[in-house]
């Protein structure tokens, strides 16, 4: 789809993966070239002076940019993206020559692509997140404790200790869904369809489908295969294992412990990450990262 507001675009943020000389280097030549366009640029304080850009801490960039550039892999465009939030704001993704399905533009093509979105002539995916909610029941309390986080690619549940297996009861859009004895669960996005729970099996998902993949992790039970279910129906876990041996974790990237009897709430997020959309079709991408031929 088309985005909106483009004449309001007047600062770009700039995330860099700042162990990659290159990618400091095609940010400076990006933030050289924005400023030439009367553009205001930040980044975070580590490469800020690098940069000529304004310094401020990552969680402002995300709140203060109108448009984000990022350079790396998907790692560090997951990082951002769950710190954008209720704005919406663009991401532009510049692959620095990983294996990355969210960074699609290359370096190549970066300078061009920026100059078509300052020109307005381009186009957004709006991306579906995840909310991922601990509901943990202390013994004693009369309300649970609850802990949430926000995903673009996928929540996973695993266990903490070599050798447990972990036991699952798994209800979806308020019906017992199935149990899983399982090394753990993986609930992805379309987006994360191509991330960890490819590795476990599941399907990969166009990304504009509106469902979420469940894709469990070794099952004990062979007949446990990765299912699709729609992305309105709330996935509710409830962990059966004893002695903490299980581990929440989002994006491959926040952690939090599970506990026996604690549930995990998965439902769809208020708001999609909105990404900027390269000249490369889904296939396309899909044919040259999974080298299909």
């Amino acid at each position: 789809m088309r985005p909106t507001a483009r004449h309001l675009l007047k600062t770009v943020g700039l995330v860099v993966r700042r162990e990659r000389p290159r990618a400091i280097a095609l940010a400076h030549e990006l933030a050289v070239w924005l400023r030439g366009h009367h553009l205001a640029t930040l980044a975070e304080p580590e490469v800020a002076a690098q940069l000529g850009a304004e310094a401020v801490e990552r969680e402002q960039l995300a709140l203060r940019a109108g448009l984000i550039v990022v350079l790396g892999g998907d790692g560090t465009l997951l990082s951002i993206a769950r710190l954008v939030g209720e704005r919406e704001t663009p991401i532009l993704g510049i692959n620095l020559g990983g294996l990355g399905f969210l960074t699609e533009i290359t370096t190549e093509e970066a300078q061009a692509t920026l100059a078509r979105v300052l020109a307005g002539d381009y186009e957004v995916d709006r991306r579906i997140t995840l909310e991922a909610t601990i509901e943990s029941h202390a013994a004693g309390a009369r309300v649970a404790d609850r802990e949430s986080f926000r995903a673009l690619n996928d929540v996973v549940i695993n266990k903490r200790a070599l050798g447990r297996m972990l036991e699952l009861n798994v209800v979806a859009g308020g019906e017992r869904f199935c149990s899983y004895r399982a090394d753990g669960l993986i609930i992805a996005t379309p987006t994360g369809s191509t991330a960890y729970a490819l590795s476990a099996g599941g399907p990969i998902v166009f990304p504009s489908l509106e469902v979420v993949v469940l894709a469990p992790i070794c099952p004990h039970t062979l007949s446990n295969r990765p299912v699709v279910l729609p992305d309105s129906f709330e996935i509710e876990v409830r962990v059966k294992t004893d002695d903490n041996g299980a581990m929440l974790t989002v994006d491959g990237q926040q952690t939090a412990r599970l506990a026996s009897n604690d549930t995990l709430r998965v439902r769809r997020g208020k708001s999609p990450v909105v990404l900027v959309r390269s000249s490369h079709a889904y296939f396309e991408i899909w044919r040259n990262k999974l080298r299909w031929g």
